[in-house]
């Protein structure tokens, strides 16, 4: 049997979605089924003093007003909070308002049309306190947080400020990016059902464990008596990864009125109380020598976190690992503001780090007279230059070449402006992508049935990337029998537990537990055939024993071979199971530093008179490991770049400063790619296998896609226009302002 792993197989839960059978979390129906409307607050900080209900009380319909005035009282542990996984919530447990768009209330009716209308008859009245909502203005107060997620606050060595004083050639910048919304296809929803004192919950989640774990709590029940169900995910990109409150709030307001509760959130309100990517100014200080050898590197990191809660944007942490130099400095501060709590969104830190690392080594390039790839393989480093350790595997340099070749990069004219077409500008800039290798323990079941058809069970879920299709093809090749025959069940906190699918560590975590539990099975059955005197793999070594396409056969015979049900049948028809955990351990950690690399080209052109910029192309080769199912592998990277663009053209979420209200809280203002904007796109894989970081030589690719690709467009809009924009995004009057310049 040929290996069915890396094969472009098309998702197996793609006819489910095209045909709308594939149940959402608001899809799914209960009896009694009642419908709640988050309602927020209009003010960025203060105090609730009075509540005004009654009318909204008496409105046709209505179950339930809810408010911190009858709210139930949860348990002390539900105000604390355990980021990044855990969040500080609002849970209608006093009357202070942190932010414009904080929940303040839940409203339930019969229907969601009578609880929007008397939602609007809800009214409060505060007692307002000046608000801190301006980043910029409040950069004087940063500070340093007690921890960051992937290591240190600040982290360095050698000794980065002298060697900067003392280096030949010298760069130093600021640059900055924006606050971002996430805007999955599918908003969030939660319904809540209980049946006594268990409570089951269908949520759009990235992880159905740490949301049990995080209702449990809340709620102050046992975490057995709480289920959550996620078959399908329209998309989360890290908002979606953590529990925030609407989530608690629809389990609550199910208990009080008795009824299973339907609450989703509406476009506008994925603005605030969800999280988002926060705004980012960063100083890069470089020093190289004159043959363009770093000797110093010096990246300094504010970001914006609520007033409430520490969350960083950890966007020095790569520079902690990219290139080699011997006095590296980095730091992290933040600025509190009265708005929600940031959270991840993709590629955290990595996206926003790389477009300002990225930019500074382009602009360092030019300083020196150097090509920017040559700058960046003159400064490889061959071992992580923070730790010193080995990488698990890198192929880097084969990126680079690759991904150049095919691009074109040796026609490309050095100098800005000297590239035209049609006349308009060509910019051509490239940059380098990354994030790091993660994976935690996972568990999953595989299941022989007596026709030979095979269940695997996990409690991880598929959010939109092809988890179903991978987990069938490393089941099929464990196992020896065609992806057909594998039913796939996933999206379950009932289902033997898995990591959240953030930190691209779905396939990494998962696939080894799989492959190993399916093998198990395979071990199993082949012990029953060679002690089965009927079997004509009766006494056979087992090592010679293979399984091919629901058979099992002895290697070099012809005739020497069985179906998998039959020997089954005569063990009595009883299914074989076996469980797996894997996990990475300790020793491998403190061994090798792991990670996945990329390297990114873009061509953009400029109709400069109209300030009007395109993508013309992008061409990037990665290096992630084994590729599990090419077609989804091609899909997550493409889309990666397609976010990518919008970072560097487009997104950028506005809050006025008098209120603390986001201004553009709709797509139609909040501007991401449509088709239209993107042309052609092209992406390949090194496709070595990375056997030291897991069993099955797989790294996750849900993020790095985006890493480098706005520090490469706007490397291609200093080519094109020699003018250097270092604020995303990159828009038309950003072009215009720089060209006044």
């Amino acid at each position: 049997m040929n290996s069915v792993v890396g094969q472009p197989l098309t998702r197996i839960d793609g006819l489910a979605k095209v045909t709308g059978s594939a149940n959402y979390a608001a899809d799914f129906d209960a009896s009694r089924l009642a419908h709640a409307v988050l309602v927020q607050s209009t003010v960025a900080r203060g105090t609730i003093t009075a509540v005004h209900a009654a009318r909204a009380k008496a409105a046709p319909g209505v179950l339930l007003v809810m408010t911190h005035e009858n709210a139930p009282r949860l348990p002390e542990s539900a105000r604390g909070s355990n980021p990044p996984g855990e969040r500080a919530l609002s849970l209608l447990q006093d009357a202070a308002v942190r932010y414009n768009g904080e929940p303040v209330a839940v409203v339930v009716a019969e229907s969601l049309e009578q609880a929007r209308a008397a939602a609007l008859l809800l009214e409060f009245s505060y007692a307002q306190q000046a608000a801190t909502l301006a980043f910029d203005a409040a950069l004087g107060s940063a500070y340093k947080p007690k921890s960051i997620l992937h290591g240190e606050t600040d982290a360095g060595w050698g000794g980065a400020e002298a060697k900067f004083k003392a280096s030949r050639v010298q760069h130093v910048a600021d640059y900055a990016t924006p606050m971002e919304s996430h805007n999955p296809l599918e908003p969030h929803a939660t319904l809540a059902v209980w049946e006594g004192d268990r409570l089951t919950v269908h949520d759009s989640t990235q992880g159905v464990s740490g949301t049990r774990k995080a209702l449990a709590k809340k709620l102050g029940v046992a975490p057995e008596n709480v289920r959550v169900l996620s078959p399908y995910i329209g998309g989360g990109f890290g908002c979606k990864g953590s529990a925030w409150s609407h989530v608690v709030l629809a389990a609550m307001a199910a208990r009080e009125v008795r009824r299973p509760v339907r609450l989703a959130l509406e476009r506008t309100q994925m603005f605030g109380p969800v999280g988002y990517r926060p705004p980012t100014r960063q100083r890069l200080a470089l020093g190289a020598d004159e043959q363009g050898h770093l000797t110093a590197i010096r990246h300094d990191v504010v970001s914006a976190t609520s007033t409430f809660e520490d969350w960083t944007e950890t966007s020095a942490v790569l520079t902690r690992m990219l290139y080699a130099c011997t006095d590296v400095s980095t730091t992290h501060r933040l600025v509190r503001l009265n708005l929600g709590t940031p959270t991840f969104q993709r590629a955290p830190g990595e996206a926003t780090g790389s477009f300002a690392l990225e930019s500074a080594l382009d602009e360092l390039a030019y300083k020196l007279g150097l090509d920017p790839l040559e700058l960046r393989l003159r400064n490889h480093a061959d071992v992580e230059p923070a730790s010193g350790k080995p990488f698990s595997h890198k192929a880097l340099r084969e990126c680079y070449r690759d991904a150049a070749a095919r691009f074109g990069w040796s026609r490309r004219t050095a100098a800005p402006r000297s590239m035209r077409e049609d006349g308009k500008l060509i910019g051509w800039g490239m940059a380098t992508a990354t994030y790091p290798a993660n994976r935690q323990p996972a568990n999953a079941l595989v299941r022989l049935m007596p026709d030979g058809g095979v269940l695997v069970q996990c409690g991880t879920q598929d959010i939109g990337t092809g988890t179903y299709t991978i987990i069938a093809q490393v089941a099929a090749d464990a196992l020896g029998v065609p992806p057909a025959r594998i039913t796939v069940e996933l999206g379950d906190s009932d289902l033997p537990e898995a990591p959240v699918s953030g930190g691209s560590m779905t396939a990494a975590s998962v696939t080894p537990a799989v492959q190993s539990a399916a093998r198990k099975v395979r071990e199993q059955l082949v012990a029953l055939a060679i002690a089965d005197r009927a079997s004509a793999l009766q006494g056979a070594d087992p090592a010679l024993v293979d399984a091919q396409d629901g058979w099992l056969v002895l290697r070099g015979t012809a005739d020497k071979r069985e179906p998998f049900a039959a020997i089954l049948a005569r063990a009595g028809g009883a299914p074989l199971e076996s469980r797996a955990q894997a996990q990475l351990d300790d020793a491998t950690k403190q061994k090798f530093a792991m990670h996945s690399f990329g390297a990114v080209f873009a061509e953009v052109e400029i109709d400069e008179p109209l300030a009007q910029l395109r993508v013309r192309r992008i061409v990037a080769t990665y290096d992630v490991g084994r590729i599990l199912n090419a077609k989804t592998a091609r899909s997550q990277l493409i889309g990666g770049i397609v976010w990518g663009i919008g970072m560097a053209l487009m997104e950028r979420t506005l809050v006025d400063e008098t209120s603390g209200r986001v201004l553009n809280a709709n797509l139609a203002q909040y501007h991401v790619p449509a088709n239209a904007d993107i042309e052609a796109i092209d992406v390949a894989f090194i496709g070595t296998s990375d056997p030291t970081f897991n069993e099955v030589g797989a790294r996750g690719i849900g993020e790095i896609g985006i890493t480098g690709v706005p520090a490469a467009i706007a490397n291609a809009v200093f080519h094109a226009t020699g003018t250097r924009i270092r604020t995303l995004p990159i828009t038309p009057d950003a072009l215009l302002e720089a060209r006044v310049a």
